[in-house]
């Protein structure tokens, strides 16, 4: 939860008071159990839970959108991202869409190893949690088609396998910050090194400890920095050593309610990600939306166009470096890609149902 919290935070200091200001019904709650689920390492689950929030009327045109990893459906519901999308004559317009965000595996109201199994929760991976948003979406809602899968992040990374996985249940795809390749190079190495953090401390004990082990909460906070909020906006909250130090003080101090079961899991499921082979499959327009300065991400390694290329409708958002960006963080600021948005979407056509 720390990194949306942090970029929250953040980011809506760059917020328009139209933004703060606008009104959209209010999220409700809801929680779909996918009988006997079983996972891509044969596992089975009798009863997974998946949490949900939805915002408008069921009647509208369905919008599922997704969030990054250790976050949860409350973290796409902040200003700088809800405020900037859901409100009267937003691009998505909650009078008009019908907005559906889910926990996934491992994280909020959804089943996850610190509800009880600990160690012996099932493996899951990014396949396996769009399976289970898919159940949601059409066991839970009995929806058979969606106007638009949008995702940040992880949620980025979803949204590309909906787009291989589910090639023709929705009309349009939206990943944002997120690449169409396998796990390589600074996110890769990064994410091996948190996951390395818990497996590595004594404390762990395999995942049956009984109280937390504490190494993975500097790793994490050491991670965050290291790939996410921009070199502009992490030098402007750190100008001198004593303000820096505040900025890490207090990341520390927000990471009381982690478990470290809950935390292994959700980096490790990432492990083998790899849209790459199936991305010819995907017959929905899409648009990847990305910053300049994403640090987990970096535009110059020129992994995201040769990926584009293989697509057969999909162009790219590149949103330049300012003191407005926050790197990895940059698109939960909707109001940075908003009208892009509302054009692509006027672009897309619907499929029939």
């Amino acid at each position: 939860m720390l990194f949306a919290t942090v970029l929250a935070a953040i980011a809506s200091l760059c917020v328009s008071p139209a933004a703060l200001a606008a009104d959209y019904p209010a999220p409700k709650e809801g929680t779909f159990v996918a009988r006997n689920f079983r996972f891509h390492t044969g596992d089975v689950l009798p009863e997974l839970k998946v949490g949900y929030v939805t915002i408008g009327d069921p009647s509208g045109e369905p919008v599922l959108i997704l969030h990054g990893t250790t976050a949860s459906s409350a973290s796409m519901l902040t200003p700088e991202f809800a405020g900037a999308l859901f409100g009267p004559d937003q691009p998505l317009d909650a009078r008009r869409y019908f907005i559906i965000i889910p926990d996934s595996i491992g994280v909020g109201r959804s089943s996850k190893p610190s509800d009880g199994l600990k160690g012996t929760f099932p493996r899951y991976n990014y396949a396996d949690m769009v399976d289970a948003q898919y159940r949601l979406v059409t066991e839970g809602l009995g929806l058979r088609h969606l106007r638009l899968v949008l995702g940040y992040s992880m949620g980025g990374m979803h949204a590309w396998l909906w787009g291989t996985q589910h090639p023709d249940f929705t009309d349009a795809i939206v990943p944002m910050a997120a690449q169409p390749a396998p796990m390589s190079g600074r996110n890769w190495m990064m994410r091996r090194m948190v996951i390395d953090a818990v497996r590595n401390d004594p404390a762990w004990n395999n995942g049956n400890y009984t109280e937390q082990p504490q190494a993975f909460r500097i790793a994490n906070v050491f991670f965050g920095i290291a790939t996410t909020g921009g070199t502009l906006a992490l030098q402007a909250a750190g100008p001198d050593r004593a303000a820096a130090d505040k900025v890490v003080d207090s990341r520390l101090a927000a990471l009381t309610k982690m478990d470290a079961n809950d935390y292994l899991y959700q980096w490790d499921a990432s492990a083998d990600y790899d849209p790459s082979a199936d991305l010819g499959r995907i017959s929905a327009p899409v648009l990847a939306i990305s910053s300049a300065d994403d640090e987990r991400n970096p535009p110059e390694t020129g992994i995201m166009e040769a990926g584009l290329k293989r697509v057969p409708q999909a162009r790219l958002v590149l949103i330049p470096t300012s003191p407005a960006t926050r790197g990895h963080g940059t698109t939960v600021i909707a109001r940075l890609w908003s009208d892009d948005l509302r054009a692509f979407l006027a672009s897309v056509p619907k499929r029939p149902q």
